[in-house]
């Protein structure tokens, strides 16, 4: 990332320069050619489809631009619409056109400027994009390789299964609200195996009353759960017993509670392989288990981190990556006013996510993050509120990853306490 100030970015565009605006759809790409000076070279905006025959025309088109105007540099700029940019973005990378991006915010803002119209249509947008290339308005995207594109994918699909899980789980505890809420009571989560293989068998309270407890506990005894026995299953039965839950529907209530166990199983299952396949590619990317040996942080937290940031190395120090996380400082002031002190929250929303997430899990586990904590929210002069804190906590945690990552040093408990700096002024309030 050496290519981050405007300035640097501006220079990376010469008169030799062809600047290419793309506005990127699902199935559809439209393309706009431009000098550094935003002279523009095509007469109209060239369309072509987004598959490898279309993406065949569109260089065409592209090299007989450069030949044709002695251009011997090609800076293709797009928005990141969804998903839709990425093959276009890896042909362009292996055809050494590396593509840039742009804000959809600042297009949204700039493509007034021209002509004073909010219009929004496929030949106007490449101008837009374009227009902010020149001025050094884009971001150096990141595509991922070898096990970093393996990591992020799986991370994804981790989030997205814990996505169904929750969902499936609130489903399930609609259910029981309705036709048997006195199970909450015999078991405090929902998805207790020994309870789940009973509802299994008979998933009504009726159901449970005919079964009754040496039928329960029979199904027990059978798949060997030693956890349970007698005592449970008589609870269980007398919860049924005098069970307040709907009776009305009672052959699609079974059905339901069926086909929701059945989905929750699936995606548990398919949860543990992911998790199986993280882990081996965690043990893959040099330094990362260190990052375990920290209390507090976990497999998902560090598995997480590495999918959302890539190969740390490309980051120069660890502010970038706060950046990246959108825990950046934003100072609101102006004049004698001076507003309140936020974070970006520009950037990637996962990444910043894990971060709160972990600070949450040292801030209760580790010493030194909760010495830390209290510390921010203590202090006599300018004291953070808890949230406030475990920001400042998560920007914490990545600069003690980017060192453990780039320097391979260990993780040192005093050296983190002694970097806690505490002015006379600023010693906690008696």
């Amino acid at each position: 990332m050496n290519t981050t100030t405007q300035n640097k970015k501006i220079e990376a565009i010469t008169e030799e320069t062809l600047i290419i605006g793309i506005d990127v759809g699902s199935e559809t790409h439209y393309a706009r050619a431009f000098d550094h000076r935003g002279y523009e070279f095509s007469k109209k905006p060239f369309k072509f489809r987004n598959d490898e025959p279309g993406f065949m025309t569109f260089k065409a088109w592209i090299e007989d631009i450069k030949e044709k105007h002695e251009k011997d540099k090609v800076m293709p700029g797009m928005e990141p619409t969804g998903h839709y940019w990425f093959n276009l973005g890896k042909f362009l990378q292996d055809n050494e056109m590396n593509p840039v991006l742009v804000n959809p915010h600042h297009v949204k803002k700039s493509k007034e400027l021209d002509d004073n119209d909010p219009t929004k249509n496929d030949r106007k947008d490449p101008k837009v994009i374009a227009g902010l290339v020149k001025d050094g308005r884009y971001m150096i995207p990141y595509l991922p390789d070898g096990v970093y594109a393996d990591l992020r994918t799986a991370s994804n699909m981790r989030f997205q299964l814990q996505s169904e899980l929750t969902r499936i789980q609130n489903r399930i505890s609609r259910w029981f609200n309705i036709y048997f809420p006195e199970y909450k009571t015999v078991y405090g989560k929902c998805d207790s195996i020994s309870g789940m293989m009973i509802l299994k068998e008979a998933p009504l309270p009726e159901d449970i009353v005919t079964l009754g407890v040496d039928g329960i506990n029979k199904i027990w005894r059978d798949a060997k759960i030693r956890a349970v026995g007698i005592k449970r299953g008589k609870t269980l039965v007398k919860a049924a017993e005098h069970s307040v839950g709907s009776q009305e529907g009672a052959i699609s209530a079974r059905m339901e509670l069926k086909m929701l166990l059945e989905d929750y199983e699936s995606r548990n299952t398919r949860m543990q392989e992911v998790m199986e396949l993280i882990t081996e590619l965690v043990k893959q990317i040099p330094m990362a288990e260190k990052l375990l040996e920290i209390k507090g942080v976990g497999i998902k937290t560090v598995s997480g981190f590495l999918a959302e940031v890539g190969d740390i190395s490309r980051f120069n120090t660890p502010k970038e990556l706060q950046k990246l996380a959108g825990l950046a400082l934003v100072e609101n002031s102006s004049g004698k006013h001076k507003g309140e002190t936020t974070i970006s929250r520009r950037g990637r929303k996962r990444l910043r996510y894990v971060l709160f997430e972990v600070a949450m899990s040292l801030v209760s586990k580790n010493p030194e993050f909760r010495e830390m904590h209290h510390y921010y929210t203590t202090r006599a002069v300018n004291p953070l509120k808890k949230m406030q804190s475990l920001m400042a906590v998560g920007a914490k945690i990545i600069r003690v990853f980017y060192a453990i990552l780039t320097k391979g040093v260990t993780y040192e408990p005093m050296k983190l306490l002694s970097d806690i700096k505490c002015p006379a002024g600023y010693l906690p309030a008696v």
